[in-house]
């Protein structure tokens, strides 16, 4: 028995060696044949088989460089555009390069996000690199005497920090004469720092959405070139040109977004401290789109009013002037992630926004896909819209509708006409805007189709003359039209036209001249109520304190001398055939005390103006 079970464990022996010597055959057999010992590729084949490695290895290339120059992308998301009310669109344009932006606020004031997986970036380059096979030609061979023949291309691509690797299955037969070769599995790998330049611009971002770093320069910028708030001591208005600010304002982002830095000195300013090993850039234009506005405005003009000037108030022995005003700010920034060794750069665009002077709230900073916000992407009432002026002449407008506090753009007219879907709501408001009229603004409600007549009012821009006292002047003044509407100011005679429509206005005219009297210093008291110490506090017993409040003294430099108020009511057959208003106000005498200008300020509230069109 011990004899039959030694002969037995010796044929099973011999047995295993044969199939693993089967095996390893096969194996072999398959990989001659897949192309992974390449020596076995007859030489005369072997140009062809580069050739083709090579044109992989450029549609890889190309492929990487498209992707590293649109924010991770070759297949670019759908494209949605920006509107009047918010310029930004989905794609920043880049020197005639489309990006799209990792984060952005859409036509509609929703923000959104659409950042790239790196899954979903492999997808794209492998699909990409199988488009592109039928690009790789043989026309030198086939004069040669070669026949080649290209199967069904199937691509898989692995993005790691330091390279890329291309795994292609296709069928390439490659005969010539007798030589006849099939190599059914190709790879390729690629040097190139696309999945770490990727992962260091994820890092920033992710930054960006937590701590907002870049709405935090922004926030400096404005303060620092804008007015935001503060109190000047002076006895004249406070005036400034919205589009003087907003000028100033991009000169500024532009010069110090591009002077931010990735890394640098502790202290620098401009270290951004993001703590990744690549250059980082930062680059911003004003002629991007732009977001800017400001509250409160009269038209393009911001005025603070002095306090301490107005009647019943002489006890200050002071004038000042406090502002506040409130913008709203956004503008894109792009991010390069640089590696200088390979010359890449990895780019992404990003939209900053500031509302109400702070920063934006921070949003989750995980890949998504756009959030939308709902109303807007449901239009389901079908509403004709007929705009008109008041001669009932047709008007092509911009037509939005707004409910709820969001606003959707609906579309264009068309010789006056515009046949569109709406979304649903109760109470929302038909927005109308064209160049040259008002704005119109309707109260409509779309639960169900429905027809509209938007008459809009034509805006007529005159020059103004100011006459004092008979007299053409050139004399510093304001001048205010208000109407139901809202206002119009001229900072006259820097200003020296206004765009009025027909209606209902009280045109005020204050005009200012220099004054050079001094408001000396002055010392108040000041007196309040608080707790007795000890145990009569603790039962609401007090005792009166007093404190000496002093006033610094001030040289007043612009004093009120003239101006008036008239209540009018503007035809626009008056705007339509007239090229000029006239306005005459009466003087007041230049004061050289705080009673008298005062006085000046009582006597102004009785003033009338004469208001002529020529």
């Amino acid at each position: 028995m011990n004899n039959y079970f030694k002969n037995f464990r010796g044929q099973v022996t011999i047995f295993i060696i044969i199939a693993v010597v089967l095996v390893a055959s096969v194996a072999i057999f398959f990989m001659v044949r897949g192309g992974v010992f390449k020596t076995n590729i007859p030489s005369s084949i072997e140009p062809v088989y580069a050739s083709f490695l090579s044109c992989l290895e450029d549609n890889v290339y190309t492929g990487i460089d498209v992707m590293e120059s649109q924010a991770g992308y070759i297949e670019l998301p759908d494209f949605e555009p920006g509107s009047n009310y918010m310029p930004f669109s989905s794609q920043l344009d880049f020197l005639g390069n489309p990006i799209p932006y990792w984060y952005y606020v859409s036509g509609n004031n929703v923000e959104k996000q659409q950042v790239p997986s790196k899954s979903e970036m492999e997808n794209q380059l492998a699909n990409f690199v199988e488009e592109r096979i039928n690009n790789c030609r043989f026309d030198s061979y086939y004069g040669q005497g070669f026949e080649i023949d290209k199967g069904e291309p199937s691509a898989r691509i692995f993005i790691s920090d330091t390279d890329v690797r291309l795994d292609l299955t296709m069928d390439l037969n490659v005969q010539k004469e007798e030589d006849k070769i099939l190599v059914r599995n190709h790879q390729v790998n690629i040097k190139s720092n696309l999945g770490g330049l990727y992962n260091s611009a994820k890092k920033i971002y992710n930054k960006e959405q937590e701590d907002l770093f870049l709405e935090k320069y922004a926030v400096d910028n404005l303060r620092l070139y804008a007015p935001v708030d503060g109190v000047e001591l002076t006895c004249s208005p406070k005036i400034w040109n919205a589009n003087d600010i907003l000028e100033e304002v991009q000169d500024a982002v532009e010069s110090n977004t591009l002077a931010l830095k990735g890394e640098g000195d502790v202290d620098d300013y401009f270290n951004t401290k993001l703590g990744v090993d690549e250059d980082v850039r930062f680059i911003n234009s004003k002629n991007w789109a732009y977001s800017f506005e400001i509250n409160p405005t009269d038209g393009n003009i911001l005025i603070a009013n002095p306090v301490g000037n107005q009647p019943g108030l002489g006890i200050l022995g002071f004038c000042y002037v406090p502002y506040h005003f409130v913008y709203d700010l956004k503008y894109p920034v792009l991010i390069q992630v640089s590696n200088p060794e390979t010359q890449e750069t990895f780019q992404f665009p990003v939209a900053v926004v500031i509302q109400g002077n702070v920063p934006r709230e921070s949003l989750d900073a995980s890949a998504s896909e756009s959030q939308n916000s709902g109303l807007c992407e449901y239009k389901n009432a079908e509403v004709n819209v007929n705009v008109y002026d008041t001669n009932l002449n047709r008007v092509d407008a911009e037509i939005s509708y707004e409910c709820f506090g969001t606003k959707c753009n609906i579309g264009e007219t068309e010789g006056g006409f515009l046949k569109e879907m709406f979304p649903r709501c109760v109470n929302g408001y038909v927005l109308a805007r064209a160049e040259g009229f008002e704005d119109a603004k309707y109260l409509y409600t779309t639960t169900s189709s429905g027809s509209l007549d938007v008459i809009m009012d034509r805006v007529y821009e005159r020059d103004i003359e100011l006459r004092i006292d008979g007299m053409v002047s050139n004399k510093n003044a304001i001048i205010t039209f208000t109407s139901d509407r809202g206002s119009r100011t001229v900072a006259y005679p820097e200003q020296k036209s206004v765009g009025l429509s027909e209606g209902q206005y009280e045109i005020q005219v204050q005009v200012y001249s220099n004054s050079s009297f001094n408001l000396g210093a002055t010392t108040t008291q000041q007196c309040v109520d608080v707790p007795q110490p000890g145990l009569g506090g603790l039962f609401g017993f007090t005792k009166e304190q007093c404190f000496d409040i002093e006033m610094p003294s001030q040289l007043i430099s612009n004093a009120l001398t003239g101006g008036g108020k008239q209540d009018y009511y503007i035809l626009e057959s008056s705007l339509r055939n007239s090229n000029t208003i006239e306005i005459n106000a009466e003087s007041l005498q230049i004061p050289t005390n705080l009673d008298q200008l005062q006085n000046n300020h009582i006597l102004f509230e009785d003033k009338k103006l004469g208001v002529y069109f020529r």
